[in-house]
């Protein structure tokens, strides 16, 4: 096709992570769809999480006792209405996401093996051992690539959005596709789209240290901000508190999960810390651990604290965490025997472009006027 041709579908997704593809699927339905992704498809950050999802799928939760966790997380910087919407519909996406092919750990029973995390009081959160985003990535772009109504598109990346106001047309300035650069042709092309979906993740790659992949570079933001679509709390940046130290271990995550199972952090004297710092201790939401790590190594002048997991049963620790247990290995750590160094590193981008609670922007993307 020539460079000046356009590509016309009915959904362009920017980004092939969880949000990108469930949201391909769900639309695949209605029209064509376009996935455009900048280096291989399960190059995401999805691909990289280890702990799981966390949904009221247990006998003993409540939808208000993850709300309640989530607003104590939030520090009172939540929005309730935004936190009721998201955590009232979790067990219906998980429900989904098992359609999808997704497999999440069962007990003897056959009932969700849910683990805990930090600034959680229950066990709510699913996983599939510790790879969970792997087995998502794994599972919806298998679906993707079958479906007939999808395209995806590896080696392309976009560049800007495709507007009324940029492409000189009249009328209300809206998004109408994107400038993609297809980087095995050397051409940048025209996506037109009836709505442009941003699932492009976080921004984790501005830091040295980060647990993101290389592909976290901010671009979906930038382009949004280009575009005329408003941007917020682009300063709140979450650290997760425990990234493997080591000079060649590169963005590898000790997923909070090891904690949840028992796993203590401890300074380079073997003492436990996190207890003079807040009441739950090690599974105390991520900033305070954060925030306690980074207190303790200044305080020391020590490069890492350890997480401990060592007093659990060594078999256990080789079945809920393979991934981690092999890595680790990798670099001569034996986590059934030996404390594993750990460092905060950049985790979650938590500002971003603005939406409202179906996902809109203030900058549309189809004819019908903004509301």
């Amino acid at each position: 096709m020539p460079a000046d041709a356009p590509h016309d579908v009915d959904f362009l997704v920017l980004g092939s992570g969880i949000a990108g593809l469930f949201y391909a699927l769900q639309v695949a339905e209605h029209g064509k769809v376009a996935i455009v992704t900048k280096k291989q498809a399960a190059q995401s950050a999805t691909n990289f999480a280890q702990g799981g999802i966390a949904a009221v799928v247990g006998a003993d939760d409540s939808i208000e006792a993850h709300v309640a966790d989530t607003l104590e997380a939030g520090a009172g910087l939540c929005r309730e209405d935004v936190v009721r919407f998201v955590v009232e519909r979790g067990g219906r996406i998980i429900e989904q996401l098992g359609k999808l092919g997704v497999e999440f750990d069962r007990d003897t029973r056959g009932d969700f093996a849910l683990g805990r995390e930090g600034g959680h009081t229950e066990r709510r959160v699913l996983h599939h051992k510790d790879a969970t985003g792997r087995e998502i990535e794994s599972a919806l772009l298998t679906r993707a690539r079958a479906h007939p109504n999808v395209r995806v598109l590896e080696d392309c990346c976009a560049v800007d959005l495709l507007t009324v106001e940029k492409s000189g047309l009249p009328g209300p300035n809206r998004v109408l596709g994107a400038y993609v650069l297809d980087a095995r042709r050397g051409a940048v092309e025209r996506f037109r789209a009836r709505i442009t979906f941003m699932a492009t993740g976080g921004a984790g790659k501005v830091y040295l240290y980060t647990s993101n992949p290389d592909i976290a570079s901010g671009d979906g933001m930038a382009m949004a901000y280009r575009a005329g679509a408003t941007l917020a709390n682009m300063e709140f940046f979450q650290f997760h508190p425990t990234c493997l130290f080591h000079p060649n271990a590169k963005s590898f995550l000790i997923t909070e999960a090891v904690r949840g199972e028992g796993g203590i952090l401890r300074n380079r004297s073997g003492d436990a810390f996190m207890d003079a710092y807040h009441p739950m201790k090690d599974l105390a939401p991520r900033d305070v651990v954060a925030r306690a790590i980074d207190t303790e190594l200044k305080r020391s002048g020590d490069d890492y604290v350890t997480l401990d997991v060592t007093h659990r049963d060594a078999a256990y620790l080789r079945e809920r965490f393979p991934t981690i247990y092999g890595r680790c290995l990798d670099f001569g750590i034996d986590l059934t025997r030996d404390a594993i160094p750990v460092v905060p590193a950049a985790h979650y981008c938590c500002g971003g472009v603005v939406t409202d609670l179906r996902g809109e922007t203030d900058l549309p993307t189809c004819s019908r006027p903004a509301r």
